[in-house]
């Protein structure tokens, strides 16, 4: 029997309303080291945001605390005011103590300024998509949930998203708002979240992973490798494009600071992985 080559949804409809490229651009790598600072090449940070766009980009993921304030300012700098379609996801929910360092507020009061913060520095009326960056267990989750209820009721947010959580805390947080993204580190060979991801798949909610690549396992390298050289393809893109083959409602957010890494990661979206493409590298988590 030939081998068959699977095929991919190229986009997603994120709340309902957006539709959404599947390969979209995180942005935190804009910053400097340690996602501290201003980044080493401030204009070719800007480079990357304009050509992502150019290339089909529409949904660009960040965070209040990469920098921090950092990423959002240079993506207002690069690209407000934003084509019509171009969706920005922010988040809140960190502090940043210094390079590398990431404590949890998720109160009311951090969040409160934090989004305040996000929709000045972006240039926006209203956060298309939200995201609570990490539930704090300092803090109940209720009145964080409730909070973000109520920022969205002022129209200061449109769209709620997680980030790290359950399928338990997904539930919790349904009771206030409906969740339209989770965002939870996953990749072909750390696959601790897949219960989310079937969740998520079910219920028509956008799974966005974070550290998508992996690394460091030399086995999953070395097929990785196996099916790259078949496609003329690099490792990584091979990686980003088993997600994308994985399930519907992955939205992949690699992030770069260089044009010609970015412009390498854009072409995964034409790769197209055959069934026993998918069956090798689903030896990886065993699945």
């Amino acid at each position: 029997m030939a081998n068959t080559t699977s095929s991919f949804e190229k986009t997603f409809s994120l709340g309902g309303e957006y539709t959404i490229n599947r390969l979209g651009y995180g942005a935190m790598r804009i910053t400097g080291k340690g996602i501290w600072g201003p980044p080493k090449d401030k204009d070719e940070s800007i480079r990357v945001l304009k050509r992502a766009v150019e290339l089909g980009v529409n949904f660009i993921d960040t965070a209040d605390s990469y920098g921090p304030y950092v990423s959002e300012e240079l993506i207002a700098e690069a690209l407000a005011p934003y084509p019509a379609d171009l969706i920005i996801g922010t988040k809140g929910g960190l502090l940043r103590t210094g390079p590398d360092q990431w404590p949890v507020d998720a109160s009311p009061e951090h969040l409160k300024q934090a989004l305040e913060g996000s929709l000045k520095r972006l240039k926006l009326e209203q956060i298309q998509l939200y995201q609570l960056h990490r539930i704090d267990p300092k803090v109940p989750a209720e009145k964080t949930f409730a909070f973000l209820q109520e920022a969205q009721k002022e129209g200061k947010i449109k769209h709620i998203g997680l980030s790290e959580v359950s399928v338990a805390d997904i539930k919790h947080a349904q009771e206030f708002f409906e969740v339209v993204s989770v965002q939870n580190m996953y990749s072909i060979d750390n696959r601790k979240w897949e219960a989310e991801l079937e969740y998520t798949r079910d219920h028509n909610i956008a799974f966005i992973p974070w550290f998508p690549l992996g690394g460091g396992n030399v086995n999953g390298e070395q097929l990785l490798k196996r099916v790259a050289d078949k496609h003329s393809a690099t490792i990584h893109q091979v990686a980003l494009s088993w997600l994308l083959h994985h399930s519907p409602n992955i939205l992949l957010i690699p992030g770069t600071s260089s044009v010609g890494h970015l412009e390498e990661n854009m072409k995964t979206a034409d790769i197209s992985l055959s069934d026993d493409d998918i069956a090798t590298l689903n030896t990886l988590a065993g699945a």
